[in-house]
């Protein structure tokens, strides 16, 4: 499959799940079995937030074994998801990546309210912070500064080493896209 095969194959799912004929997807025992036997082949890596309103599979109306995800909150990256990544595109030859960020990011909020991050936290808003700097002065701050993530982690993917060489070669895509909490409705962003 080729990666505008896995967009597209995305964009009809995610077009089921609005509609709500969603359902298409195989979950049953015989699919689980198939699994077990022959391994996954995913066909797109979707990393996305953590958010609980924001389950991937389900967004795209996808089955087992169709989608390889890494979450984190914020969608951000670190040098375990990028392993993620490099073993989705690389291992299992997966065709496309796919940054999924999502309207009313708590992460995102957090960043742009600023005040004091506890724990770990801080190194979420660390990763999201040179995004709001870049989006200052925007009407709609919290949109802007979204986007401008998603774009950043775009961005972050594609200088990866080994990710860098599969885009070469033509055997990875990476896009960004950003997925409306209240419609459900994914939009691909432009390219970086």
């Amino acid at each position: 499959m080729s990666a505008s095969q896995s967009r597209n194959k995305l964009i009809e799912g995610n077009a089921r799940y609005v509609s709500g004929r969603h359902g298409a997807s195989d979950i049953g025992a015989s699919r689980r079995r198939e699994l077990a036997v022959n391994g996954q082949k995913p066909f797109a890596v979707i990393v996305c937030c953590s958010d609980s309103r924001v389950p991937p599979e389900l967004i795209f109306d996808q089955g087992l074994g169709e989608l390889f995800v890494i979450r984190t909150a914020g969608n951000v990256v670190d040098n375990v998801a990028l392993g993620s990544i490099e073993y989705g595109a690389e291992h299992l030859q997966v065709p496309l990546i796919v940054v999924l960020g999502h309207e009313n990011c708590g992460a995102v909020k957090a960043t742009v309210d600023g005040g004091e991050a506890h724990g770990y936290v801080v190194s979420i808003v660390d990763k999201i912070s040179p995004s709001l700097d870049r989006v200052r002065g925007a009407a709609d701050l919290y949109a802007a500064c979204e986007d401008e993530n998603i774009r950043s982690v775009v961005g972050e993917i594609k200088s990866n080493k080994i990710i860098a060489e599969l885009i070469r070669d033509g055997r990875t895509e990476v896009v960004g896209a950003k997925y409306g909490i209240e419609d459900g409705r994914v939009t691909f962003l432009n390219p970086v």
